[in-house]
């Protein structure tokens, strides 16, 4: 992946497209990222930071963190989309640290690891957990959990042949190992009105 496809994955608002299901899907709706395409000419966030101030990510704003990025990314509620908003701020955070390249570079390695997971342990149903894991999840514990799959798999505690095996002791390892670093990977939602 060149450069330039790389900093496309850079989210305006500090979540990292490469680790977004709707960036994973192979659907015709498939989103490219916040940069190719329209898709996100409806996000305020998106507007206010590409179109009217011409800027990259909101890290390059010098009203960074304003309140509409703040309420967007669901920070006052603790609320997420589709996608966890957790990592958003620390993201652009990050940017402004140590620089667009550098952290894209560091972002590199949980983008290999979910297409890793998507390809080998993936039923059809494990994309949104892999993304969140990969998202959340420091990526030596990610390695940690393929490590314990592949010693699984040679052992033949889980049948490598049938996919749906996998993928649950897959999730099962991922989830043991974040509830042991004390990781929640569950989204964010607001509760359902009764």
């Amino acid at each position: 992946m060149t450069m330039l496809e790389k900093k496309h994955l850079a989210g305006v608002c500090g979540l990292y497209c490469g680790l977004c299901p709707r960036y994973q899907s192979k659907a015709p709706s498939r989103c490219l990222s916040c940069h190719l395409g329209e898709q996100h000419s409806y996000c305020s966030v998106y507007r206010c930071c590409v179109t009217k101030r011409g800027l990259f990510t909101c890290a390059d704003c010098d009203e960074y963190a304003c309140e509409r990025l703040l309420r967007v990314l669901g920070v006052e509620e603790g609320l997420d989309s589709f996608i966890s908003h957790k990592p958003a701020l620390p993201n652009l955070n990050r940017i402004r640290e140590v620089g667009l390249e550098t952290y894209l570079e560091e972002q590199r390695e949980r983008r290999l690891l979910v297409e890793h997971l998507l390809a080998n342990y993936n039923e059809g149903r494990s994309m949104s957990f892999y993304c969140v894991a990969c998202a959340l999840m420091p990526p030596a514990l990610i390695r940690q959990a393929i490590g314990e799959m592949e010693t699984m798999l040679t052992s033949k505690q889980v049948d490598a042949s049938d996919l749906k095996a996998t993928a649950k002791a897959m999730r099962s390892s991922i989830q043991g190992l974040a509830s042991q670093a004390g990781i929640d990977l569950k989204l964010r939602k607001k509760p359902k009105q009764k």
